[in-house]
């Protein structure tokens, strides 16, 4: 019956809101935890829509069997329709006598400490992202690098310029822009960017800010006010007025899209190779956009709607980056953090997220512990403890020895256990930075020397052995007598001053 599916459309909906405000009501204090409920109160309202829209044509009844079913319980015996209802439900389960009745209630409820339901954002992350924290932008790094005729910039500084598309920073030549690769490295980057704003902000309106995006594009392409993007007669003219240069005396070329530091290098450049080529590749665009405009618009039309494309692909870019800024920021922070850590600081830093990530649940599980009594860990042997809390075998403990301690005084006396922790830590930071305190530049010849009093030994001896091997210079230039003797300048400066040549 239609009355009795609206009623459990409206039922539904009920629940729905439900279980979004009791996931509302408290703020969750984890990230992932605040973007997994996010996007679990995202998902309901979806299903919201979705049961509205089918709610919506039972209302308008187009076919009018609701109204004939409101005629029948209205004018008829209602007891008889009661009755019949009760015998279609009886007949139905006498046929599925096995099947089971969905508790409804538990449909939406929000998740509990003690459930074992994994995130929803668990696997929309990677570990670099720290669950929408940072930008993943290696890929994109790479696809840049293989691009031609750009700078060669390191993850750094790529961070810093990605979206800014001007020649000499995260961009190439007008020219070269047209190209397929440049288009797919654009949509990647794009698309990236636009999937990052997605996960982490699942409540927001993203397809209005999306549209008002393009409706600016639109406008501002009309008015041909993109920069980078103007018509090429009009950057003919006005290039030389319009640009801001670095001072008065410099000079810009609007073929090779460089600048100059005065009139002079600028002569000197027009002779180049490579000048010559970009006049003449900027003549031949200047030459058809003339006879397009006498002969037809075609070719020049197809040429503008590829400028067209991929001007709003940087656009889009430029607009993304300007709206997740915070992010952007925290990502070259956390890079250039990372960059100055040792391999241990990095695993060490990866088990405190894991800590945090996953502390209720260790909770949970020690209380368990506890109420048994007899679970205590048993480790008489003192074993390092893995990742779960309990001691590693102890076969592989032998075999990593780490029964093994050394200590360094280079470091602070700091003891490492096993012998590929300590080798592993004459190539960290750490260990070089003490060794050029002690005024020690040449490192790589300190190997396995972790006392400070050999080690200031073994480097007085060096420089006392380099000053041993430089040769007098004296000695190598050689004097010849008027007998045709031939000696060391040395020993003929000393005889000529006793006058004995």
């Amino acid at each position: 019956m239609l009355i009795e599916e609206q009623r459990y459309i409206h039922e539904d909906l009920e629940r729905l809101e439900q279980g979004i405000a009791d996931r509302l009501r408290d703020e969750p204090k984890q990230i992932h935890e605040r973007l997994n409920r996010d996007h679990e109160v995202s998902q309901l309202l979806d299903q919201i829509q979705h049961q509205s829209r089918e709610l919506l044509p039972l209302y308008e009844d187009k076919s009018g069997v609701r109204s004939k079913e409101i005629l029948q319980i209205g004018s008829g015996d209602p007891f008889e329709e009661f009755y019949k209802q009760v015998a279609s439900i009886k007949e139905h389960h006498s046929r599925y006598p096995n099947e089971q009745a969905e508790n409804s209630e538990n449909w939406y409820r929000p998740r509990k400490q003690g459930d074992d339901q994994p995130f929803l954002v668990e696997s929309m992350f990677s570990g670099e992202e720290a669950y929408g924290r940072f930008f993943d932008l290696h890929a994109s790094h790479e696809s840049y690098l293989n691009l031609p005729n750009v700078k060669r910039l390191p993850y750094m500084q790529y961070l810093e310029v990605f979206d800014n598309f001007q020649p000499g920073y995260g961009g190439v030549k007008r020219a070269d822009k047209l190209t397929d690769q440049y288009f797919k490295y654009l949509g990647e980057l794009m698309e990236y960017l636009e999937s990052f704003i997605r996960r982490t902000r699942p409540l927001e309106n993203l397809e209005k800010l999306f549209g008002g995006w393009d409706k600016e594009f639109d406008s501002a392409w009309e008015k041909d006010e993109i920069e980078g993007w103007r018509k090429e007669k009009l950057a003919a003219k006005g290039s030389a007025t319009d640009r801001t240069l670095s001072s008065a005396d410099a000079v810009w070329c609007e073929a090779c899209e460089k600048e100059f530091k005065n009139e002079n290098v600028y002569k000197n450049h027009l002779s180049g190779r490579k000048h010559i080529k970009a006049a003449e590749v900027l003549a031949a665009i200047h030459g058809e956009s003339a006879n397009g405009t006498s002969n037809g618009t075609v070719a020049p039309l197809a040429h503008r709607l590829k400028e067209r494309a991929v001007a709003e692909r940087e656009y889009r870019i430029k607009k993304l980056a300007g709206a997740m800024k915070t992010e952007r920021d925290d990502t070259r922070v956390n890079v250039e953090r990372r960059q100055g850590m040792t391999e241990r600081e990095r695993q060490q830093e990866l088990e405190n997220l894991y800590n945090t990530t996953f502390r209720r649940q260790a909770k949970e599980a020690e209380e368990d512990e506890d109420d048994g009594g007899d679970d205590k860990i048993y480790n008489p042997l003192k074993l390092p403890l893995a990742w779960d809390g309990k001691p590693i075998p102890f076969w592989l403990y032998r075999l990593h020895g780490l029964g093994q301690e050394f200590p360094c005084e280079i470091c602070g006396n700091f003891v490492y256990r096993g012998r590929r922790a300590f080798d592993k830590h004459f190539n960290e930071t750490n260990h070089i930075t003490n060794l050029k305190r002690l005024g020690i530049t040449n490192t790589h010849l300190f190997r396995d020397i972790t006392s400070i009093e050999e080690a200031v030994r073994l480097w007085n001896k060096i420089q006392g052995d380099s000053r041993k091997t430089n040769v007098d210079e004296g000695s190598i230039v050689q004097m010849e007598d008027a007998e045709g003797n031939v000696m060391p300048e040395k020993v003929y400066l000393d005889l000529q001053k006793q006058g004995l040549l």
